[in-house]
This record gives C-alpha cells, sequence and structure tokens, in this order.
C-alpha cells in the first residue's frame, strides 16, 4: 500500500513539471521586420527599409496576452532566445492600408504562427512586412 502512495505521488510531480511553450529553454525564434513606407494614401510605396527599434511581440501558446516584447535592431532582427518545445505567435503592429487614408490610425498585427519541435532549435521566421 505503501509503495503504491509513493509512486502515485512521484507520477503526480513528474506530470506536474512538464512545461509548455515559454521561457526556460535552449531553443530561439528571430527574423527581420521590414518597413514599407507609403504616401498618404498608400497609393505609393515610397520605400522599404529594416524596421529599426521596433517592438516585436511574442504570445506562448494559446495565452490571452503577450509572453514578452522585444526591440528590433539597426538591421530589423529581432529573436526571443531560452524558449521550450512548444507553439508560439510571434507579432508586430501596422497601419492598415485597406482603410481609407482619412483613417490611418488604425493598426492591425502581423503575426506569423510557429512551432518549437526540439529543444535546441535555432528558428528563423520568414519577414514581417509593417505599412508606415
Amino acid at each position: 500500500m505503501k509503495n503504491i502512495l509513493i509512486l502515485t505521488i512521484l507520477i503526480t510531480l513528474f506530470s506536474a513539471c512538464e512545461k509548455g511553450p515559454g521561457e526556460g529553454g535552449m531553443a530561439k525564434i528571430g527574423g527581420k521586420i521590414i518597413i514599407q513606407d507609403y504616401n498618404f494614401d498608400f497609393s505609393i510605396l515610397r520605400d522599404t527599409y529594416p524596421a529599426q527599434d521596433y517592438d516585436v511581440y511574442i504570445i506562448y501558446g494559446d495565452e490571452p496576452y503577450y509572453g514578452d516584447k522585444v526591440k528590433t535592431s539597426y538591421d530589423g532582427y529581432f529573436e526571443f532566445p531560452y524558449l521550450r518545445e512548444g507553439d508560439y505567435t510571434v507579432f508586430v503592429y501596422s497601419k492598415d492600408k485597406t482603410l481609407d487614408y482619412n483613417m490611418t490610425s488604425k493598426l492591425i498585427t502581423v503575426e506569423k504562427k510557429v512551432s518549437i519541435i526540439s529543444k535546441k532549435q535555432d528558428l528563423i521566421i520568414e519577414d514581417l512586412y509593417v505599412v508606415k
């Protein structure tokens, strides 16, 4: 009887230690943010360049709120290090060029859903384009 109780406690402890997506691992997600600079009514693309010092967010699994935020470097590159295996959503905010140009203050999210499938994975996502 005592052995069954100890075994039950050990199984409960080990199953409770399973960790989902988030910080605490050895994997990382990185990528680049690119700005598309349009004129006032979004009819002409004036320039495309790396987004410097731009906020990039990550959501761990299916959490309702972002888990971390980083800024891009001079070349638009960002990185979220020390992640565990699981599903993630990386996103940035962008102007919505589908709206009337008089309503350009509305922001939308540009996102990419990815999965880390190995403990030391170095995942580089495709470029995310934001409208300015």
